[in-house]
């Protein structure tokens, strides 16, 4: 064989493993949310099987954002002893752990397999977007929305899916869960070569030594807000925007029409601003747009009547899937190395998801000692003002020193 056949054929291998390597990204990015978002309706028939009180549902439900918000500063240090793509392999095996538990006769293994479940994303979340800045640092942009666009249409499609198959195909509310193993069997299948080629990353390349920690960083402060902020607002909307349309006048059925036109309203929009972000010099046009997105929405909401009520889910939806987009991509262009874009990640991600469990309490609270839509519209609205001032420092052009 000449050298110009070996060169073809070494970039011919090269090409077949960057196919394969994005492949695995998007099928684990498919497991991020998926477990998560399946619970959710069938709730009802996980209480009256196991004897769940009210208060136990609500706390299997907030196990994974708790685990999201404990758990993910461990992300990068497992990762710096034992390389990226091991320990994202592993944590597809504590999903796989997860998903086995869960339908189990007991709710022991319920509340057991959850745990395992949220563990497991927790690691996936923090270390993600730092891979895909070391491995398609060329391909950045539409990496990211590749990664968050799989990450929420399955989210989206696990939600809508559970009650037909529990109901129309038979499997019940076991077999709807147990169902979703099919992507983790399958993530695991294409991630397992990637181990191969890990590499264990030094505690911080030499270039970048001596740097203070990021807790002591403006700018890794105001993502962080910036990532709380936007979860925040996402996980009030998601939780209270259907009991706001019901309160309105709309019934159950198209009150869940609109979430889901909510959270199908990002998605194209999840690829789409990733992409832009790259090419930007700096992002403080998407966060600006980001905000008006918000604020429109959310003013909507307070004066629309119900038939419009479509529109302001259509723009809460669209800013979302900005706000999130953005965040994912601050880890990446505020950081100079993949592991600093992990421990970013995960700062950032702790917080946010402890700041998240917050939202859904706080907008109830206001509305029971106000008994109205005001007040707790109102916080959202302050919110989205404060997703914008630290969108604004967060979007500036410059690294994390």
């Amino acid at each position: 064989m000449d050298a110009h056949s070996m060169e073809r054929t070494g970039e011919s291998r090269r090409k077949a493993a960057w196919i394969f390597l994005a492949v695995g990204v998007v099928f684990l990015a498919a497991n991020l949310r998926a477990p998560i978002t399946a619970v959710g309706p069938l709730v009802p028939s996980i209480q009256q099987s196991l004897h769940l009180s009210n208060t136990a549902a609500g706390i299997l439900t907030t196990i994974p954002l708790l685990a999201f918000a404990v758990l993910s500063p461990f992300a990068s240090r497992l990762a710096r002893r034992f390389g990226m793509e091991a320990v994202l392999l592993y944590s597809l095996l504590f999903l796989l752990i997860g998903h086995i538990m869960r339908p189990l006769d007991s709710a022991f293994f319920l509340f057991a397999g959850t745990i395992f479940i949220g563990t497991a994303i927790a690691v996936d979340n923090v270390l993600m977007p730092a891979l895909i800045k070391e491995k398609f640092a060329n391909q950045l942009g539409a990496m990211m929305g590749t990664y968050t666009v799989a990450m929420n249409l399955s989210a989206a499609l696990a939600s809508g899916f559970s009650i037909p198959l529990a109901e129309t195909w038979g499997l019940g509310w076991r077999g709807s869960l147990r169902f979703w193993a099919v992507l983790t069997i399958a993530a695991f299948l294409l991630w397992a070569p990637q181990v191969r080629y890990r590499k264990k990353v030094p505690l911080l390349p030499a270039a970048h030594a001596g740097r203070a920690p990021l807790w002591k960083s403006l700018l890794a402060w105001q993502v962080t807000i910036f990532m709380g902020v936007q979860s925040f607002l996402f996980y009030s909307l998601i939780t209270w925007l259907p009991v706001l349309l019901q309160g309105k006048g709309m019934n159950e059925e198209m009150a869940g029409w609109m979430l889901f036109l909510f959270q199908f309203a990002q998605l194209p929009f999840m690829f789409i601003v990733p992409v832009m972000a790259e090419k930007m010099e700096n992002q403080k046009l998407l966060v600006f747009l980001t905000f008006l997105l918000m604020a429109a929405g959310i003013v909507g909401c307070l004066f629309q009547s119900a038939s419009f009520m479509w529109l302001s889910a259509v723009l809460l939806g669209i800013g979302a899937g900005f706000a999130f987009s953005l965040a994912m991509m601050f880890f990446t262009l505020r950081t100079r190395h993949a592991m600093q874009a992990a421990d970013l990640s995960a700062m950032a991600q702790s917080f946010g998801y402890l700041l998240a469990a917050f939202g859904p309490p706080a907008f109830g609270w206001l509305y029971d000692i106000t008994k109205g839509w005001t007040a707790p519209l109102g916080l959202l609205l302050f919110a989205s003002g404060c997703l914008l001032f630290s969108g604004l420092g967060a979007a500036r052009n410059k690294y994390i020193s």
